[in-house]
């Protein structure tokens, strides 16, 4: 495993982290084959691993907090995040701080997490969902330092909506946050523009989310998937986004070379991106752990393929199915 320096925090993250939405909420998971997983990763090097009181309403955040107990010996950095109190993702345009994140409303849910998790301290507090007009609000400002000096957090940051890394450039430029969280992959590339940039001015870390394009980039959709009713992927994958983001992942195929999966042409596409800190893939399996892991010793793609995947760009706007 290489390692990555996570922003202003210096903290030495591994560049494949551990995301553990699935754990918490997706059909057919399972705590003891989770912990299996999240393990794993641990013993291969792993390092960051991300979590949300939103993920089966602290079910992952619990899991988390069994594989810290687990490895005392171990520095692993956690980070958790806290649901707006309206309960509505993502945020719209329009909708106040006070609808999603008064002060009292982080306060509780802080602690909420650290009592499932039955930690005393998470490394990373992150919002959610965002809207950038709350940059300089200080009633969160106030309140993400109140719980600095309690030792109860080190570090904050945001979760940026679905295909808007625009939403969160004045957060990042207003000195307040020391990570942001961001959908970038293969297809989403517009983090490239504005938001990497400001990162880099302001030494804010990033967190690459969804590194698969919820599944696209495994290569093993097709127009005929289906998911569980209470699912999520039944809900974001309706007929329209399903048949168009099997034609993108089918236009890769050519690309992928001899002895490479689409997965590892997907994480290692954003490898060859330095502004990233750390990636955080899904990975409730073994062999997932085992191959994502092992795609941070391989490195980063060619300059040539790179280039070539460059150009697979797919801008898109937020549907009433994306959230």
């Amino acid at each position: 495993m290489n390692y990555r320096r996570f922003g202003r925090k210096g903290w030495k993250v591994s560049e494949i982290g551990h995301g553990m939405w699935g754990m918490g909420s997706w059909a057919d998971s399972d705590d003891e084959r989770s912990l299996e997983a999240l393990q794993l990763s641990a013993d291969l090097g792993c390092t960051f691993f991300d979590t949300a009181w939103g993920y089966g309403e602290g079910r992952s955040e619990a899991l988390l907090g069994r594989l810290i107990r687990q490895n005392p010996q171990r520095r692993l950095y956690t980070a958790t995040k806290i649901p707006p109190r309206n309960m509505t993702w993502p945020s719209q345009r329009g909708f106040k701080l006070r609808d999603c994140f008064p002060a009292d409303h982080i306060r509780e849910f802080t602690y909420k997490s650290l009592e499932n998790a039955r930690l005393d301290h998470f490394d990373l507090m992150q919002f959610h969902v965002w809207e950038d007009e709350w940059a300089e609000d200080q009633e969160w400002i106030r309140a993400m330092d109140d719980l600095k000096s309690e030792g109860v957090i080190s570090a904050t940051g945001i979760s940026i909506n679905r295909w808007e890394p625009f939403n969160g450039i004045k957060t990042v430029e207003s000195g307040h946050v020391d990570a942001v969280q961001v959908i970038y992959n293969v297809f989403d590339q517009k983090p490239e523009d504005e938001l990497f940039p400001a990162c880099r001015e302001n030494d804010v870390a990033v967190i690459a989310r969804v590194p698969f394009d919820e599944g696209t980039l495994t290569g093993t959709l097709t127009v005929d998937s289906r998911w569980p009713d209470d699912d999520w992927r039944s809900m974001y994958f309706v007929k329209e986004n399903l048949e168009s983001s099997v034609a993108h992942a089918d236009a890769l195929r050519p690309l992928i070379p001899d002895g490479m999966s689409m997965p590892e042409l997907a994480l290692r596409f954003i490898l060859n991106n330095p502004d990233v800190s750390t990636i955080i893939p899904g990975m409730r399996k073994l062999n997932h752990v085992r191959s994502n892991t092992a795609c941070s010793t391989v490195g980063p793609l060619s300059k040539e393929l790179h280039r070539e995947l460059k150009a697979h760009r797919w801008d898109r706007t937020p549907t009433a199915w994306s959230y």
